[in-house]
């Protein structure tokens, strides 16, 4: 029997030559069923003007490129190019890593106090009219967050002694130049002066440590009265590589806050990693202040009540003696067991095994009776 070879230059088989050693095939068959062999070689042959026909469709079909909505839609984006928002594709991938801060709510408790508390301080530290607000508040990796401060700035590395980590402050140039401006008699009314491409001196860096300190202050008046904890004061950087306090791809908390002094102000950023907030996570999923996690009031009266009703068996024993399997196995009915207790002997009442109460047998009536001596410790 012949197989259909494969043509040297176009590397295909030929349909009708396919078709025709499939027939003669047939018609070499030996059964003796010429109608049946004769209806199998016309299929082969009509199935093979069928695909021969159908070639340029089918390979229309296998070698068609995807359009830019159909690749949108495979990587989570709707017709306006713009992100649908129900986490899709490779954007469910590349954010699979984050954690939402809305699963800590007081967090938003805790900052709302932070901008009430720091627009006083502020007030009192600058003596001018300083407006302080929330803008709002992100979770990001660690990596990304240090790639996106924009230079100029100040980054200052605080620890909080009670969680034993750390958490980062970031000035940015416009409120470094805003704060200096302020504090050394500078005009209302008029914007500061920045001056780009050179470091900070010193006088500018005192003074903003002492506005970061002041901000530090208002920091842990506003975790107080959720759990107090007190951030120090730790290094003040100007370059973000000298601030790591977390590996890159780490989550962490970003609060943005907005400081305004008339005419001037800027940008205040305050990065807490996840795990700075690991020790007070059960205080953060709290939905509001004083929350009871798993606790019902109600609920705990009315199982104590129920306990208090409830129905235990006693098991009042005179002695117990250990036997050997042996021993136990030799046991017959009506045999006797010799045991040590006397009438003075203390009796054990247990219950499911355990020891509870101690006393004396004796008798009331008709009835075998225990007086108790010994209650619960």
């Amino acid at each position: 029997m012949n197989i259909a070879a494969f043509d040297d230059d176009d590397d295909a088989v030929d349909d009708d030559d396919v078709a025709a050693e499939w027939a003669a095939m047939v018609d070499d068959d030996d059964d003796g069923d010429g109608d049946g062999d004769d209806a199998v070689a016309a299929e082969w042959a009509a199935m093979a003007e069928d695909d021969e026909d159908g070639d340029d469709e089918n390979s229309g079909a296998v070698n068609r490129v995807l359009n830019q909505d159909e690749i949108d839609s495979l990587l989570g984006f709707d017709a306006d190019g713009d992100d649908d928002g129900q986490r899709l594709g490779i954007r469910a991938i590349i954010n699979s890593a984050l954690v939402s801060y809305e699963r800590l709510p007081m967090l938003e408790v805790v900052f709302d106090r932070l901008v009430r508390v720091m627009s006083t301080s502020l007030r009192n530290f600058t003596s001018d009219n300083v407006e302080v607000s929330l803008d709002n508040i992100t979770s990001i990796r660690f990596g990304d967050y240090l790639n996106s401060i924009p230079l100029p700035a100040m980054l200052t590395v605080f620890k909080a002694a009670e969680w034993d980590n750390y958490g980062l402050l970031t000035v940015d140039s416009s409120l470094i130049y805003s704060i200096v401006d302020v504090l050394l008699g500078g005009r209302r009314g008029t914007a500061a002066m920045r001056i780009e491409g050179r470091p900070y001196t010193t006088i500018e860096i005192s003074l903003v440590e002492e506005m970061v300190h002041v901000v530090l202050a208002d920091l842990s008046a506003s975790f107080e009265p959720l759990s107090p904890v007190n951030f120090v004061f730790d290094r003040l950087e100007t370059n973000p590589r000298f601030a790591t306090i977390a590996r890159p791809a780490n989550a962490a908390v970003l609060i943005r806050l907005r400081i305004d002094m008339e005419d001037r102000g800027g940008r205040l950023e305050l990065l807490l990693p996840y795990a700075t907030l690991e020790p007070i996570r059960e205080l953060l999923l709290q939905m509001f202040m004083g929350e009871k996690f798993g606790r019902d009031a109600i609920w705990e009266s009315h199982l104590a009540t129920e306990l208090w009703a409830t129905k235990i068996e006693l098991e009042a024993v005179l002695e117990e003696q250990l036997l050997t399997i042996g021993e136990v196995m030799n046991l017959e009915v009506g045999q006797t067991m010799m045991l040590n207790s006397t009438a003075d002997s203390t009796v054990q009442l247990n219950c499911g095994g355990i020891s509870l109460l101690q006393g004396k047998m004796g008798r009331v009536g008709g009835h075998v009776a225990v007086n108790v001596t010994d209650g619960l410790a």
